[in-house]
């Protein structure tokens, strides 16, 4: 389905896209009930508009970010799911383009004029420690910037960690939930492209790297379409016990099964009509020898 999300008159580009993809279409294209797998085909960004990002930003970005907008100036890929001729838009992989990977900016998150702003509302509580690196800060300590709003259930961010001038060696890639906590995902953004790509773009993935994990209703479509990837603790015995074991295969089977109602044969009412007055003996014999006996006199 790879030609049909490109523009016609790139089909030479099915290779890039294959390559862009990982060759994970063709796993979703097989599975049960997936359709409208869909990329969107973006150019490539040139070099000047890289160099002016980082001169406006101030801030030097990183040589895999780099390398993957002079392939693509953004990511975006969807698929769906069919149920009952209902079609039901699920995963959804996403990068920003250049143009909008912009800084989330310290301005008042509310039209008020004493609304509070971000680093106002920041948390300092929970600091570094030996199994957690330092989390973001929204003041001028870090400089955030967004790489994909997941749908409104929170922000992928490239995140420098040691103010302007920002070097590339200080970035890593973070995960900012709604209530605006900090989830560490990956050192370099190569590794969390990886990760994007391995969990299918399923619904709230991101916070199965966070204390608290994903939603029962999530875990639902995680246990139909389980991500390629090493973190194979996502669906745990704990949280079995009320995660419904769904079959795919029957899940997406179509129903034109007719149930036809037994008809009733007239030996049986007749027989039971005449049990009580024949022999009460539990011997089928008996029981075969009386019908049998009280059906000659009716054929004479």
């Amino acid at each position: 389905m790879e030609e049909e999300a490109s523009p016609p008159g790139l089909g030479c580009s099915k290779p890039h896209l294959e390559k862009l993809t990982l060759g994970i279409t063709r796993i979703l294209e097989s599975s049960p009930g997936v359709t409208e797998v869909t990329i969107i085909e973006k150019p490539p960004a040139e070099r000047h508009m890289i160099s002016s990002w980082e001169q406006k930003n101030n801030c030097v970005m990183p040589e895999d970010v780099k390398n993957f907008y002079l392939m693509t100036n953004g990511f975006h890929m969807t698929w769906s799911v069919k149920l009952d001729e209902h079609i039901i838009p699920l995963g959804s992989m996403a990068v920003n383009s250049i143009s909008k990977l912009t800084q989330l900016t310290q301005s008042s998150m509310y039209s008020l004029p004493n609304a509070p702003t971000l680093a106002d509302l920041e948390d300092d509580t929970h600091e570094a420690s030996d199994d957690q690196p330092e989390k973001p800060h929204f003041d001028s300590r870090s400089v955030i910037f967004e790489l994909d709003s997941c749908n409104g259930n929170g922000k992928v961010c490239l995140v420098y960690k040691s103010g302007k001038p920002a070097l590339a060696e200080d970035t890593e890639i973070w995960f900012l939930d709604r209530a605006l906590y900090w989830h560490f995902l990956t050192d370099t953004f190569t590794a969390y492209y990886r990760l994007l790509i391995t969990h299918l773009g399923l619904p709230q993935w991101q916070y199965a790297f966070t204390s608290y994990g994903i939603s029962p209703q999530a875990k639902q479509w995680f246990s139909m379409y389980k991500p390629i990837t090493y973190n194979t603790n996502l669906l745990t015995e704990e949280t079995d016990c009320f995660v419904n074991k769904l079959d795919p295969s029957k899940v997406f089977k179509s129903k034109n099964k007719i149930v036809i109602p037994k008809k009733k044969g007239p030996v049986q009412p007749a027989g039971g009509q005449k049990g009580p007055s024949g022999p009460s003996g539990p011997s089928t014999s008996s029981t075969s020898k009386s019908s049998s006996g009280s059906g000659n006199p009716i054929r004479k």
